[in-house]
């Protein structure tokens, strides 16, 4: 008998993944514990390998799509007469109708195949699933089906087609669309301002160097993201409103009693932003180390699911593109993102005389209803306080 993968929960209690990539086709002859299939989470992109032996009989859902915790993903056959029966296709149970309100235009019968969530979403945008041909598993309706009939009945503007040679679509999916529904999300949540100051760093630049020498023998490479870190989680423990969130359905700030800062990293697939646990515990050394490894696991597209989601205030930099200024986006459902912007050699006025000094701007973007301006100002000046003279608060961490 065919077997029918059913796609687990991989993550923390996730409803559904997004087929990013499949890395077999129908037919293909799979070993046990072949990779077959790339999924979206709400945290990373988790490459899922088959349990069982066999041949791609039916990929049951195309990438791009959508699959709900529980549903068959793929249905692999077992034995050589099994590989060369038609593939499986599995008959979904159909879902009762739900009680018809007073919005909606029609009841749907039984013979439609589809979700609760995707009748809901027809009920919302107004679309008889009567009417639709489903593309899902036996013919189910997707919410994908649901917003297609929509552009078609020219409710919703379709999406622009090529008018030029040369123009190049890329799925809008992944780690991609991911971003896009959480700044959408922080921007509809979140009443955000961006309070900016000036550093000196000239300090820090000296001390950096001397402690990179001191750590030659460590083999770990020392930027000054270990630096901002100790600085703000610092700042964090005078100002712990910033280290909070919001329990909506409570009523209740939660100041959290944990310094998990996230690192806002740009990896092959997009943003993410992976969390150096309990940065209060740790040492300039140990930062550095965490530092390194999390950039290397960015940058080579291999975050781990466990070095991702739980962080309590983020901090986003360019390095030496990191300009002069930013309005950082809050990672929701934190209340407070540090940009740190290049340093860079600039006039400054010390003692009434104009020199040369090692200058950068920091960006605080925090939500204005659990922080005032005054409160944003003063934590900035914290940090700022600690760059500018930074002395044995790092020297004693390393």
């Amino acid at each position: 008998m065919a077997y029918e993968f059913r796609l687990p929960d991989i993550g923390e209690g996730m409803a559904e993944g997004e087929i990013v990539r499949w890395l077999v086709r129908e037919g293909d002859v799979l070993a046990q514990d072949q990779p077959m299939v790339e999924i979206m989470t709400d945290k990373a992109t988790v490459e899922i390998a088959t349990p069982q032996a066999g041949r791609v009989l039916d990929r049951c859902f195309r990438e791009g799509q959508r699959c709900p915790v529980g549903e068959v993903l793929v249905i692999i056959g077992t034995s050589d007469d099994e590989d060369r029966t038609p593939p499986v296709v599995p008959t979904p149970k159909p879902t009762p109708p739900p009680a018809p309100l007073a919005s909606e235009p029609a009841q749907q019968p039984e013979a439609v195949l589809a979700t609760p969530a995707v009748r809901k979403l027809a009920r919302e945008m107004e679309v008889d699933l009567t009417t639709i041909t489903g593309t899902g598993p036996g013919g189910q309706i997707t919410s994908d089906d649901v917003r297609a009939a929509k552009v078609s009945a020219g409710l919703v503007a379709p999406t622009p087609r090529p008018t030029a040679t040369g123009d190049v679509r890329i799925p809008f999916r992944g780690v991609r669309r991911k971003i896009a529904e959480h700044m959408l999300r922080t921007q509809r949540e979140v009443a955000q301002f961006t309070y900016v100051e000036e550093v000196d760093a000239t300090e820090l630049v000296e001390l950096r160097n001397k402690a990179e020498a001191r750590l030659v023998s460590h083999d770990v490479k020392l930027s000054y993201l270990p630096f901002f870190i100790k600085a703000a989680v610092e700042a964090l423990k005078k100002q712990p409103q910033l280290n909070a969130y919001l329990d909506e359905k409570a009523g209740e700030i939660v100041q959290r009693h944990e310094y998990n800062i996230g690192l806002a990293a740009q990896t092959p697939e997009g943003l993410m932003v992976p969390v150096i646990r309990h940065a209060d515990r740790r040492s300039l050394l140990d930062l550095a180390h965490e530092v390194e490894r999390l950039a290397t696991a960015a940058r080579t597209g291999h975050v781990s699911p466990s070095d991702l989601g739980g962080s309590t205030f983020t901090i986003t930099s360019l390095g030496a593109l990191g300009g002069l200024s930013a309005t950082p986006i809050i990672n929701y459902p934190e209340v407070a993102i540090l940009a740190v912007h290049k340093i860079a050699k600039r006039p400054a006025v010390v003692e009434d005389k104009i020199v040369i000094r090692e200058m950068m701007n920091l960006s605080l973007s925090v939500d204005h209803r659990m922080v005032d301006g005054h409160d944003a100002a003063k934590f900035v000046a914290e940090i700022k306080a600690s760059l500018e003279t930074p002395g044995l608060l790092f020297l004693e961490s390393t």
